[in-house]
């Protein structure tokens, strides 16, 4: 069974890491991006930064809720969840699916290696956290 209120905890506590991750980092990201450290981010400077961050929010959501589904797959295949499993097969989307597109999209794109660095860290921060509350909390 699902616990929708583990997958919207899950997404809002990714979301938070989000914000944190790139607030700490908001100065290399920009570098990377080829920026001034004083410059406004892509998004703030056309009027977009509330939309990009609802944007980001749902797809935050519908990643806690696919990640929960394939839980549940793996729970119906005899694997007991919990906070390990869902962090470790967090971790193997990741890599497989996540950290793939990412390095393709960014060398296809020229984009600096610190880039892919960064997003690659949020993203699989992001993943880590949903699994380990979603295999914690989110599935039986």
């Amino acid at each position: 069974m699902l616990n929708y209120l583990a997958v919207v905890l899950a997404a809002i506590a990714s979301f938070a890491f989000g914000a944190a991750w790139y607030g700490a980092l908001a100065k290399p990201w920009l570098a990377a991006r080829g920026l001034a450290p004083t410059a406004a981010p892509p998004p703030a400077a056309v009027g977009l930064l509330p939309i990009s961050y609802v944007v980001a929010f749902i797809a935050e959501l519908i990643m806690a809720w696919m990640l929960a589904g394939v839980l549940l797959h793996l729970a119906r295949g005899g694997l007991s969840p919990s906070l390990r499993t869902g962090a470790i097969s967090a971790a193997f989307l990741w890599f497989g699916l996540v950290a793939t597109t990412l390095v393709v999209n960014h060398t296809f794109q020229g984009a600096k290696k610190t880039l892919t660095l960064i997003d690659g860290g949020h993203w699989l921060g992001v993943l880590l956290i949903q699994g380990a509350i979603l295999g914690g909390w989110g599935v039986r």
